[in-house]
């Protein structure tokens, strides 16, 4: 199938699901697991049924208007038809996106999109997650014990209450290692410490990392001195998710590559993160703009609303 007819493809299936199409996106569930990380499940059979660990949606709250993000599918159950998103509400959309409540319709979730990660027996593999970063590697850590791999996770965050998953993590891997900026659950330390000590005392086979671009970045360049593969999960600005607006794309080994179609899982030693970090600065202030005009017109609705 021609990238036109990939992207004519989607636009028709997201147009189906807007209009009340047969599937829908109907939020099932929905809980706070901090402030501001959300776990959203919906109900999405056909994404549910083809998905695999490391791939994601294209998510939008406004068919007309609304941005498209994407958002790593942090679980499905292919016999409930359901997919579980966990997502951060720092922007406009994704606080649009936390809005939505149990019996409402998620206009647009089209996928599943990516390449899906690669899964064998390695070995030793290690996963080291920050953040919002531990929902998507939930999958793969699953998948990757399935395939006979001893797996340690590392999971990073700012204080105790930002650590997410950690019951289903625990139940997925061998090892677990917790570390917290302020010192308030696990060790006070960033996640490459931990990740430099193994790789000095039992050399993994396979690192994986997913969290923020400057942490990717710092593991990547913790595991190169000791010449360990490093896979990495990008999340840049996105639109289409076919590799045709291109707006997706990063430097990787020198080539240029598009995160929806090509990964969004690079080898971390190739990846060209300082240019990644300006593309994605690119548009801070306007981000900033969109999210406080949103949330001044919530504030208002809530206003009028108690009003009435």
């Amino acid at each position: 199938m021609s990238e036109l007819n990939k992207a004519l493809e989607v636009i028709k299936a997201e147009r189906a699901l807007a209009e009340g199409g047969a599937e829908g996106n109907l939020v099932i569930s929905k809980t706070w697991l901090s402030a501001n990380v959300c776990r959203m499940v919906l109900q999405a059979p056909h994404i549910a049924k083809q998905r695999k660990p490391g791939q994601f949606v294209i998510v939008q709250t406004d068919v007309d208007y609304g941005e498209r993000i994407p958002l790593t599918i942090a679980d499905a159950d292919p016999e409930a038809g359901t997919v579980t998103l966990i997502f951060q509400t720092v922007g406009k959309s994704t606080t649009e996106l936390g809005q939505f409540e149990v019996g409402d319709y998620v206009p647009v979730c089209a996928g599943p999109m990516g390449k899906p990660t690669h899964i064998e027996k390695f070995g030793r593999v290690v996963a080291v997650g920050g953040g919002i970063g531990i929902a998507p590697l939930h999958p793969i850590v699953q998948g990757m014990k399935a395939a006979g791999n001893h797996v340690t996770l590392i999971a990073g965050a700012r204080s105790r209450e930002l650590i997410i998953m950690e019951e289903e993590m625990r139940q997925a891997v061998d090892d677990i290692i917790i570390c917290t900026d302020d010192g308030s659950y696990g060790r006070k330390a960033l996640v490459t410490e931990p990740l430099k000590e193994i790789c000095e005392s039992d050399k993994p086979d396979l690192v994986i990392a997913i969290g923020p671009p400057i942490m990717m970045k710092f593991c990547a360049e913790t595991t190169r001195p000791f010449a360990v593969p490093t896979l990495v999960s990008l999340n840049t600005i996105m639109i289409d998710g076919t590799g045709m607006c291109g707006c997706c794309r990063v430097t990787v080994g020198g080539q240029v590559k598009f995160v929806c179609v090509d990964g969004p899982e690079f080898d971390g030693h190739l990846v060209d993160f300082n240019g990644m970090l300006r593309r994605l600065n690119a548009f801070k202030a306007e981000e900033t703009c969109a999210r406080e005009r949103g949330c001044r017109r919530a504030a208002l609705v809530k206003a009028l609303e108690e009003m009435a």
